[in-house]
């Protein structure tokens, strides 16, 4: 009877490996070793290993130590850029910041403020919703130049009654040419504490909860 021929091999180099039921199995770099030693062991004294196939099996066995270990700097690197970034942001706590947000927190004794980006100069106003969707108060600034402008609210109604706090929405428009355009605007929150998440660092504003720290364009 003829013996079954395999194509195993690490059979063929005398490694006795479990066989598993995956496609694909990955070598690292003791398996990678040993599996060149042990080539270097078996091999036939008549036709010795080329030296050129040699060096090249050394210098994949490089590239893959290479590779783990800038692996391994990257995620070193990474660890220290959050801890970096998780110092700054706690220095923020009780500071307050710019984000962009079309709602913003009234406090009573401070008001609500924030901004408005504005793309090119233009006449600007600013108008404050309820929660009901009504206009309680507008505010015009008269004539802005680009970038952004900052506005304040006190609170009050356009009758000069006082609201309660809580959040408000904001508007952002801008006049130029006759032509009424929306603008983007930016809600300030005071910093309440700074939080390391599942989706990144974190900031907790007073009154309107966690805002992500890539997404505060300003701090004041």
């Amino acid at each position: 009877m003829t013996a079954a021929v395999t194509n195993n091999t690490y059979s063929d180099l005398g490694l006795n490996l479990k066989q598993t039921d995956k496609k694909a199995e990955s070598l690292g770099q003791a398996d990678f070793l040993r599996l060149m030693t042990t080539q270097l062991q078996n091999q036939d004294p008549l036709k010795p290993l080329e030296s050129n196939e040699f060096l090249g099996q050394i210098a994949q066995f490089s590239t893959v130590s290479g590779i783990q270990g800038l692996q391994d700097s990257f995620k070193s690197l990474s660890t220290s850029l959050t801890s970096s970034q998780s110092l700054q942001a706690a220095g923020l706590v009780g500071h307050g910041v710019l984000y962009p947000s079309k709602t913003g927190y009234l406090d009573g004794e401070n008001g609500l403020s924030g901004g408005v980006d504005m793309t090119s100069g233009g006449q600007l106003a600013v108008e404050i919703v309820d929660g009901s969707g009504q206009v309680v108060r507008r505010l015009d600034y008269g004539t802005q130049g680009a970038g952004t402008s900052y506005f304040t609210w006190d609170g009050k109604d356009s009758a000069g009654n006082t609201l309660p706090s809580g959040s408000y929405g904001i508007r952002g428009q801008v006049t130029r040419n006759g032509k009424t355009e929306a603008a983007t605007t930016l809600a300030a929150g005071l910093v309440q504490s700074v939080a390391l998440g599942s989706n990144g660092l974190s900031l907790n504003l007073a009154g309107v909860g966690a805002v992500a720290f890539s997404d505060i364009r300003q701090i004041i």
